[in-house]
């Protein structure tokens, strides 16, 4: 990603510093969009037997759901990066992105045993896409959790009701996804 950085034609003339903190949208989408033609549908069969056996642990009663919605919102990420053409005028928050990055990296080594490289690259990339290029939570509108609570969109504003409770998990992605708390939940 550095070396794309580089490249950046800003019109003006920015330090050293400051460049390396910028990223067009549109190229931050080119960047996964190369890393996600190594998808195959094999890595989309695994990350929907790993959701089947994580599954285990879910609630029966929200157990279908909970698959549905998760691999809902990873075919929308990845078919909307794969043929994403927008012309984005927008950049990235470097900071955001590095902190993202480094928190999937390290949950990734943490559950080495339990993924597959498909699976992860597919978690990385429909994660990445969703929050700093499209600006849309990671579990996508209508996604259920237990006990009937939904992931919902008031005007501009996602609003996600279980958010601050998953905050300090160590696997969640919460604490950087763009929806916020529903109130009172």
């Amino acid at each position: 990603m550095a070396d794309k950085i580089e490249e950046l034609d800003l019109g003006e003339k920015i330090s050293a510093d400051e460049l390396q903190s910028v990223l067009k949208k549109e190229e931050l989408v080119e960047i996964l969009k190369n890393d996600a033609d190594d998808i195959s549908i094999r890595d989309l069969m695994e990350i929907y037997t790993n959701m089947l056996k994580e599954g285990r642990y879910v609630q029966k009663s929200y157990h279908e759901d909970y698959i549905r919605f998760y691999i809902k919102s990873f075919s929308k990420y990845l078919k909307g990066l794969k043929t994403d053409e927008t012309p984005y005028n927008s950049y990235v928050d470097m900071e955001k992105l590095r902190g993202t990055v480094e928190h999937l990296q390290k949950m990734f080594e943490e559950s080495e045993r339990d993924s597959s490289p498909g699976s992860k690259k597919i978690l990385y990339l429909t994660s990445i896409y969703s929050t700093f290029v499209l600006e849309e939570p990671i579990h996508i509108v209508g996604s259920q959790f237990p006990g009937g609570l939904k992931v919902k969109k008031n005007g501009e504003t996602y609003l996600c009701p279980v958010k601050d409770k998953q905050k300090e998990s160590p696997n969640a992605l919460c604490k950087f996804c763009i929806a916020e708390q529903e109130e009172g939940v």
